[in-house]
């Protein structure tokens, strides 16, 4: 069964909590009321839904932990929260206000540990490793070098800081290392393709989900049900997270998946 994942990117604007979204994680504008909008998706037949705290300090945890709970009393699906998490007693903060699993990003790269702690605490099933990364055709010695739609070459490069900062690490085998370290899931974001609303990043997304054995959500650059049957299709994904698509209503969960359904997608419809 696919899932389809609304993401809600989650900053704090004039006091209050406000659903925002950019390209290529800049230019962030307000799309509303995060727990509002859970609802909305909620009611619209989302399988899923994913918090991002873009602003990622301490008062934004804090604010997350507030959405958290609030979000656990409007909404009957599972729900996740990520951004700034970085320690086990975050983690278990988060989950206890209602979330049903935590994304965790940067932490991990710069302390992969935190997600062997966090599985063995809380269970696999629990803890999402978010992973962010970019094309570079500038090709190097170890590293998983991948045709493009075009013909040309390249690998996909790890970026942390909401795309900031370039590690020159794999991404291809970071995927295959927080897998080992017991994450239950990836979700896995182009920076290439956020907001750009030209279709997910086909070839990276196949990448990562041909090197691991658990679940991959495709993230960035979905404009229609068209991209989101692409991501499943052609590169395997087992979740597609959406967000800019829903947040402006061009489309609803609810047409999506009878798109998906039509053209032999296997989804939880009703």
């Amino acid at each position: 069964m696919k899932r389809i994942i609304p993401c809600l990117d989650v900053k704090v604007v004039d006091g209050q909590p406000s659903v925002v979204k950019g390209v290529k994680f800049v230019n962030l504008k307000r799309q509303g009321d995060p727990v509002e909008l859970a609802a909305q998706y909620d009611k619209q037949g989302a399988d899923e839904l994913i918090f991002l705290d873009i602003t990622a300090s301490h008062e934004g945890r804090a604010t997350m932990v507030d959405v958290a709970r609030r979000t656990a009393e409007s909404v009957s699906i599972p729900f996740a929260v990520g951004g700034g998490i970085n320690s086990i007693e975050a983690i278990r903060e988060v989950l206890d206000a209602g979330a049903d699993k935590v994304g965790i990003n940067t932490a991990a790269v710069k302390n992969p540990d935190l997600v062997k702690d966090a599985s063995e605490a809380f269970g696999s099933h629990r803890i999402t490793v978010a992973i962010d990364a970019r094309r570079n055709p500038n090709l190097k010695d170890g590293v998983n070098v991948f045709e493009l739609e075009d013909g040309s070459k390249a690998w996909f490069e790890l970026v942390i800081y909401g795309g900031r900062e370039p590690l020159g690490i794999d991404a291809v085998d970071w995927a295959r290392q927080v897998e080992s370290l017991g994450a239950g899931e990836i979700l896995l974001t182009s920076m290439d393709r956020d907001g750009t609303n030209i279709g997910y990043d086909i070839p990276m997304t196949r990448a990562v989900c041909d090197a691991v054995n658990i679940p991959v959500i495709a993230s960035g650059g979905a404009a229609n049900p068209e991209h989101m049957l692409e991501a499943f299709e052609k590169a395997g994904a087992d979740a597609a997270l959406a967000a800019g698509i829903f947040h402006r209503g061009e489309y609803t969960v609810g047409q999506v998946k009878e798109y998906l359904s039509s053209h032999g997608i296997n989804v939880k419809m009703g």
